[in-house]
This record gives C-alpha cells, sequence and structure tokens, in this order.
C-alpha cells in the first residue's frame, strides 16, 4: 500500500488512485503519532511564521515498504550485497557508453555541451540534440532515467599539492556514474547551457562582493576565509556550480527528482565566503524559482555535518524559503547562525539515533510548511570516517539517511532536487564512493515511483 502510495501521488494518475494515495497518508500519520522518542532538542528560529511552538518532542515513523526496498536496491547495486543493507562487498560494473562519443560542439556557445543539454535562460526550458531537436522537442527531462546534472568546470582549479579541499572528487563521482551506469550520456545527463546571471547572483550576494571575486580583486582576508587560491578557473568552476543547481532545481520541477556531481555551497555569505564556499548556490537557486513564481515556497534540507550558516543568514528574512539544519554541534563554525529550524547533534551520534532524528524534523517540517520544491544538501561529512566530520553514521546510515530523505519528499509529492554536499578523506576512492550513494539511491527511488 505504501509503494502505491507514492506511485498515485508521483504519476497524478486516476481519481480512485488519489483516494487510496489520502488513505494511505492517513494511516501513516496515524502510525506516526503513536511512537515517540526523545534524541535532542530542537531549536526553532523565533521569528519564523512557520514555527509557532519553540521546543516540542518530534514523533517518529519506521521506514516505509518502498524506502526499505529502495535502500536494499542500492545497496545490492552499489556494493554487489547479497543480503540488503549488510555485506557491502564487490563492485557494480556495469560499463556505459564512452562520454566523449556522447558530446557534440556547440559553435554558438563557444563549448561542448551533452547531447540533451537544457537551456535555463528563459521561463521555460528548452532541449538540444546534434542535429535532431525534432526528437528531442518530444521529450521530457526524466524520460530516460533520472536527470543528472554535471559541468566539466566543476573540478577545473588545480589546487596547491596536499590542499584539504577535495577538487577533482566531482570529476571522480561523474566518472564513477558513468562506469556504474547511473548516467548514461546522451540520455540523462545535463549540462548548464549558460552561467548565471548578474541578476540572479544578486538574488542572494552583495553586487561589490560579486564583482570583487569575479575580478580577482578580493583583499588577502577575505580570501584566506574562504580556504581557496583565487584564480580565473575557481571563477569558472564557482559560476558552473550555481548554473548546475539552477538547473537541477528546474529538471526536479519538471521530472519529480534531480540530483547534481557538486553543489551545497552553504558557508558562502552575502557579502563574502566562507569554508570553501564563494557564491550561495542553495540561496540563490531558491530564491530564483520563487521570484519567477514556478513555486510558492522552498525547503532547503541541509544534512552537511557542518551547518548551513551562510544559507541560513541570507535567507533570515525570506518567509518562502524554510532551511532546516541537522548538523554537529561542536564542528564549523563556532559561531552558529540561526535557521528555521536547527537540530544540533552531540560528536559521536550514531546512526539510530541521527535517523530518527532527521525523519521526525523532516517530517513535521514538511508537514507544517508544506513545500512546493526540497533542495537537498546531502553531506557525506557525517560519516564516521571523515576527516572533519564528528559523527558517527556507517556506509549502510549514509544509505538509508538519502533513502529516507527522498522517499519522505518525493513520496509525499514534492520535487527534490539533490547536491553531494561536503566530504573530507585522503582517499578519494571511498570518498567517491560515498557521495555516489546518493546517486544510486535516488535512481532506486525515482525507478520505484515511476512504476
Amino acid at each position: 500500500q505504501a509503494a502505491a502510495c507514492r506511485r498515485a501521488s508521483w504519476s497524478g494518475a486516476s481519481a480512485s488512485n488519489e483516494r487510496r494515495a489520502e488513505s494511505c497518508s492517513a494511516r501513516q500519520i496515524s502510525l506516526q503519532e503513536g511512537s515517540r522518542f526523545h534524541a535532542t532538542t530542537v531549536s526553532v528560529r523565533a521569528d519564523t511564521p512557520h514555527r509557532t511552538e519553540p521546543r516540542r518532542t518530534l514523533p517518529a515513523a519506521a521506514m516505509s515498504a518502498l524506502v526499505s526496498r529502495a535502500a536494499a536496491a542500492a545497496a545490492r547495486r552499489h556494493w554487489g550485497a547479497r543480503d540488503g543493507l549488510s555485506g557491502f562487498r564487490g563492485s557494480h560494473s556495469r560499463i556505459a557508453e564512452s562520454p566523449t562519443r556522447c558530446l557534440v560542439e556547440n559553435d554558438a556557445r563557444g563549448a561542448f555541451c551533452f547531447r540533451r543539454s537544457v537551456s535555463t535562460s528563459g521561463t521555460h526550458m528548452h532541449f538540444t540534440s546534434g542535429d535532431d531537436d525534432e526528437s528531442c522537442a518530444r521529450e521530457r527531462p526524466g524520460d530516460k532515467g533520472l536527470p543528472i546534472v554535471y559541468h566539466p568546470a566543476y573540478s577545473k582549479p588545480v589546487l596547491p599539492e596536499g590542499h584539504r579541499f577535495p577538487m577533482p572528487v566531482f570529476r571522480e563521482i561523474y566518472k564513477r556514474l558513468i562506469r556504474d551506469g547511473v548516467a548514461v550520456p546522451g540520455r540523462n545527463l545535463y549540462q548548464p547551457a549558460r552561467m548565471p546571471s548578474m541578476e540572479e547572483l544578486l538574488l542572494a550576494h552583495d553586487r561589490e562582493y560579486v564583482d570583487r571575486f569575479r575580478h580577482g580583486a578580493l583583499d588577502e582576508k577575505a580570501t584566506r576565509k574562504i580556504g581557496l587560491p583565487w584564480s580565473e578557473a575557481l571563477v569558472e568552476r564557482t559560476l558552473a556550480e550555481v548554473a548546475g543547481t539552477i538547473l537541477a532545481a528546474d529538471l526536479a520541477l519538471a521530472a519529480g527528482l534531480a540530483v547534481s556531481c557538486a553543489g551545497g555551497t552553504h558557508h558562502a555569505h552575502r557579502d563574502h565566503g566562507s569554508g570553501y564556499c564563494i557564491f550561495n548556490d542553495l540561496a540563490i537557486a531558491a530564491k530564483r524559482v520563487v521570484a519567477r513564481k514556478a513555486v510558492d515556497r522552498v525547503l532547503i534540507v541541509d544534512l552537511d555535518v557542518h551547518q548551513g550558516d551562510g544559507t541560513a543568514r541570507i535567507l533570515e528574512h525570506d518567509d518562502s524559503v524554510f532551511t532546516l539544519s541537522v548538523h554537529c554541534a561542536e564542528n564549523f563554525p563556532v559561531a552558529k547562525a540561526i535557521s528555521d529550524r536547527d537540530v544540533a547533534l552531540p560528536r559521536g551520534t550514531g546512526d539510530e539515533v541521527y535517523l530518527k532524528t532527521v525523519e521526525a524534523a523532516l517530517r513535521e517540517t514538511m508537514q507544517d510548511f508544506k513545500p512546493n520544491l526540497v533542495l537537498y544538501d546531502a553531506g557525506v561529512d557525517v560519516h564516521e570516517a571523515d576527516a572533519l566530520g564528528g559523527l558517527r553514521l556507517t556506509d549502510e546510515g549514509l544509505i538509508r539517511r538519502e533513502a529516507l530523505v527522498l522517499d519522505v519528499c518525493v513520496g509525499g509529492g514534492v520535487p527534490v532536487a539533490a547536491f553531494v554536499g561536503g566530504g573530507y578523506d585522503d582517499n578519494m576512492e571511498e570518498l567517491v564512493r560515498r557521495h555516489c550513494i546518493l546517486h544510486h539511491v535516488a535512481r532506486e527511488i525515482y525507478e520505484s515511483n515511476k512504476m
């Protein structure tokens, strides 16, 4: 019944299916109200119009049949696991077509673009496919699989040897998704057709700051606070990341779910950057879809181990965007901002408490705020092996988290654009594997809901 409920809400099927979905939803809510826990104290921004109670014990519910199946299937595909979420071993080795054969040169833009490239320059998206424009015009985003966004500039800057920020990880995520068959060039890979406009950047940032960064005029203190050496390649990468997040949001509204290979620069503030974040892609994308009247309400779910302080401060007076941050209390930034809802967890928090806390906070926020779009920062620095973390999630915990978040949101009929967020490990292969959990689980949720 839970799976039928999700499929009905996804496809907008017949009235009988919709009534069945409502019935399923009512039963699930009643089950949720019967289970309570006391895992952590939840703080809510005092001046937010969305919440009237400053503190409250939150309800939790068991994972649905769909989310359990999707998590198990993702584990099997990702690790070749034999028994659901345990026994991670092996590697999924389905090989996709070489990406180099799926690129075409676009003389008008002087760049390479995927055959199915989406332009976000207007209210409506349009597709280009080399010489076959008519066939693309008949296709909708998501017809050929979960939409995945990538831009080659994501890993373009070359950082000094030993730098903490894992710049190559985005390219390696893309390559692994190709190898695993999750991303297939010419079918479900999308690249932004343009960089963000000044008007879009100014939705979340001061013009002086934007100009100084773009022209390499930031002083030494401001550059040090960002933590990345300035270069023209860094400017291109920063703009491409914002463009990719904007595109992922547009694709999510068109297809119901989309995932980027980068994104989640939540430490960028209106007039300065911080913590490897320069322009706040989440805030820009959220304000843009509202400004264009594509949606009325956007929920930003930030599950990176670090609080999204820049996002919270940029959007603190914007009633159309709700910020939910579940993070480690004892971590960067030292001076926390005030999100619409902050859940600060103690160091060492493991899978079970973490998942119950996230589920309770997310379900209540979804019910109260009723968003039309969710932007999900799926940072993997919550993992027990992360160099800059503090929480103790296992591989299994990450799978269950991604399945839970996507099931609650997409299963509730709300489109989701998801981003990889933070993650730090000297072992690049392990870090890439953790990030790709998001894409593997998203594919399972996407395919399950389209049945």
